[in-house]
């Protein structure tokens, strides 16, 4: 049985067929092609579990095969092979998605060793896409990623909720998810062929919600030149989603109360009633009966809109998806940025578990987002994550008296969100990752992502006092300056 197919690029003919004798001998089906064009023909035909290429070829070279091979679905792996003078190239195209690379001339042992190490790669990745296969339909909907008790709950009360016509209230933080839910259910209702509709009543003012949400006619104030519909009119046999309904004033929530009794409603300046068949989706960031019962939501309309209740919870009560939707999210990032699949180092993986995510999953999204556009390695790392994630460790400890080296317990004071300037900050950081190291400069810059001058400089510019000499950590020769 075959352990697997390779295609091996090399312009020069007794080259392939050397490499073709030693991996065909291993038990690999091996073919060979002379040139990148041919590779890439050959590839279209023949889907090669791993590609072993020369980096320089006339005409395109192995680069180019880097390029298109790894951005494919699944990713073709890909080793090159160069010479001693064309390392740099080489080590450029491993960060841009080559496995590895090779020095010419080829040694039999590194090269067996390192195409079964390829292979390895290769077997994780199949196991891991057939996982998610498996887990696809019970752990996640059109975006919506978890395993979590929590969340399964979510899910099985949308799959119940979303065939009927009933008024669903969605609660919880933002960022939790609250649109993808509304959206969700209306996929999977008998509405889904009509346009969804969505508004936030957060994000338009007093003044204009009402002819948004039901129109105008024309005439019926300064600057309506025509007919307007609204999205009530909009939404007509299909969904609408009331989003951060907890935002509208009392006049309007006794005009989307009468909406939703009578199914229709009345355009601004009109003097007919128009019928509308709409399913409402409600959301919000608020405790709607603590508004009730401090008198800034109705009570009737506050009933009607809480047929149904689909409570979301914040991230940090889930934070075992957070591996799952963290690798959803980097997949997701690299595949829209054109960039081969990345993985997340243990490191980075552990500050983003630690991490409270007062912005929830949009926040993890968007961290995720920004380490893949800034990542010049293959893997997602924890220098790639903004600065509050990697500090939020040492941000949110609990104060500890006569925490040496300076006023008592000031090094594990939470930081203060307003009232600071930067360099006060900065200070504190420098403090927290100079005790976390135990005073040696060299582990604290590690630890800060600056090198040893930097932080050297910066321990003298805020006279930051170290305790002997011994605990510099002062690295040996160049660095040492």
């Amino acid at each position: 049985m075959s352990k697997g197919q390779i295609l091996v690029v090399d312009d020069e003919g007794a080259q392939r067929e050397i490499l073709r004798t030693i991996l065909t001998s291993e038990g690999y089906r091996v073919e060979t092609a002379g040139t990148a064009a041919d590779a890439v023909t050959r590839s279209g035909r023949t889907q090669f579990d791993l590609v072993l290429t020369d980096l320089r070829m006339p005409g395109a070279d192995g680069l180019s095969l880097v390029g298109q091979l790894t951005r494919e679905d699944p990713p073709t792996l890909v080793i090159l092979m160069t010479a001693y003078g064309s390392m740099d190239s080489a080590e450029q195209a491993v960060k841009q998605g080559a496995f590895d690379y090779l020095t010419k001339p080829l040694e039999r042992e590194e090269l067996l060793l390192t195409v079964e190490r390829a292979f390895e790669r290769i077997r994780l990745i199949q196991e891991n896409r057939l996982l998610r296969q498996q887990l696809e339909g019970r752990f996640r909907v059109e975006g919506i990623v978890g395993s979590h008790y929590r969340i399964q709950e979510v899910f099985e009360k949308l799959h119940k909720v979303s065939s009927s016509n009933s008024t669903v209230l969605i609660i919880g933080e933002s960022g939790t998810g609250k649109e993808l839910i509304a959206r969700a259910i209306h996929r999977h209702s008998p509405r889904r062929d009509r346009p969804f509709v969505a508004v936030s009543c957060a994000a338009i003012p007093e003044t204009l919600i009402e002819s948004e949400l039901f129109g105008y006619e024309k005439g019926a104030f300064t600057g309506a030149i025509s007919r307007r519909q609204g999205l009530f009119e909009a939404a007509d046999k299909s969904t609408l989603l009331l989003d951060e309904i907890g935002e509208l004033n009392v006049n309007m929530q006794a005009k989307v109360l009468r909406a939703l009794q009578e199914r229709e409603i009345r355009r601004v300046g009109g003097r007919e009633d128009l019928k509308v068949d709409v399913r409402i989706v409600a959301a919000t960031n608020k405790d709607l009966a603590l508004e009730v019962g401090e008198g800034r939501f109705r009570d009737d309309l506050y009933y009607r809109l809480n047929v149904v209740s689909i409570n979301l919870p914040p991230l940090r009560e889930r934070s075992t998806d957070i591996p799952q939707l963290a690798e959803y999210f980097v997949a997701r990032a690299c595949a829209e940025a054109g960039r081969p699949p990345m993985a997340i180092t243990t490191e980075a993986m552990r500050l983003l578990l630690n991490y409270h995510w007062p912005g929830n999953v949009r926040q993890l999204d968007t961290v995720l987002q920004r380490a893949v556009l800034l990542s010049d390695g293959r893997a997602i790392d924890y220098m790639d994550l903004p600065i509050e994630v990697r500090f939020s460790e040492l941000a949110h400890r609990e104060p500890v008296a006569g925490a040496g080296g300076g006023p008592e317990g000031a090094y594990r004071y939470p930081l203060p969100p307003q009232g600071i300037n930067l360099e006060e900050v900065e200070k504190e950081f420098i403090l927290q990752a100079m005790e976390m190291s135990g005073g040696i400069i060299a582990k604290a810059a590690k630890l800060l992502g600056l090198s040893y001058r930097t932080l050297q400089y910066r321990l003298e510019k805020f006279q930051i006092r170290r305790e002997g000499s011994e605990g510099t950590g002062e690295p040996e020769g160049e660095e040492a300056g």
